[in-house]
This record gives C-alpha cells, sequence and structure tokens, in this order.
C-alpha cells in the first residue's frame, strides 16, 4: 500500500511562490508516474501535472502557462510542484497521486491519492 503526505501549501500574496512536496512510502517510486491535481471551491477538480517514472518526461495542464514546474527526486521518494507568479485563481487544495502503468489526466485512473494541502493566494 503506496502512502502519499503533501506538504508546503499555505498562503501566499500574487506574484509569490510555493513549492509543495509529495513524499511517498510503502512502494517502490521510480515505477509510479507521480501527478499534481488541484481543487477549487466550488470547482471540480482538475488536472495539473505529472511525472514518468524516471523523471524523463512531464506532463502539463494548458492554464499554467510555464509558471509551475514538476520534478521528483527518487532518492527521496519525493515529487515537487514549484509554483511561481502565483495567482488568485491557484487558490485550491493541491493532491498529489500516483499511478502505475500508462499516463493519465483522469483522477479516477490514478491508484493512490495524498490527502491535499491547501493552497491559498491574496489578491
Amino acid at each position: 500500500q503506496v502512502q502519499l503526505v503533501e506538504s508546503g501549501g499555505g498562503s501566499a500574496p500574487t506574484a509569490d511562490s510555493l513549492r509543495l512536496s509529495c513524499a511517498a512510502s510503502g512502494g517502490t517510486f521510480s515505477s509510479y508516474i507521480m501527478s499534481w491535481f488541484r481543487q477549487a471551491p466550488g470547482k471540480t477538480r482538475e488536472f495539473v501535472a505529472a511525472i514518468s517514472g524516471g523523471g524523463s518526461t512531464r506532463y502539463y495542464a494548458d492554464f499554467m502557462k510555464g509558471r509551475f514546474t514538476i520534478s521528483r527526486d527518487t532518492a527521496k521518494n519525493t515529487v515537487y510542484l514549484q509554483m511561481n507568479n502565483l495567482e488568485p485563481e491557484d487558490t485550491a487544495v493541491y493532491y498529489c497521486a500516483a499511478r502505475v502503468g500508462r499516463y493519465s489526466r483522469n483522477w479516477d485512473d490514478q491508484n493512490y491519492w495524498g490527502q491535499g494541502t491547501q493552497v491559498t493566494v491574496s489578491s
């Protein structure tokens, strides 16, 4: 059983930066495609970014406009989401997820999920 624990959320002003972390335990980290999703108040959950098991391939949602970067550290079993130039529209709960097999942007296709970390961006 894989456990995912997110951290690094908090409050930040517009144009500031935050780095989210997701620590994985209980599985072979390099075998999972790791993803970030988010859910804003009153909105459906949406895909943010994903990274392949080896870290060589990254996928991003179009809305990020190059502001976010996903990375992973296999030695630490951790995946990161560096968020720059934050906007109030980035306010959401951010979730980490892991999937075995082919890449998917669908929440329901993931095999494991974290509990989420709140990000609040003030204008």
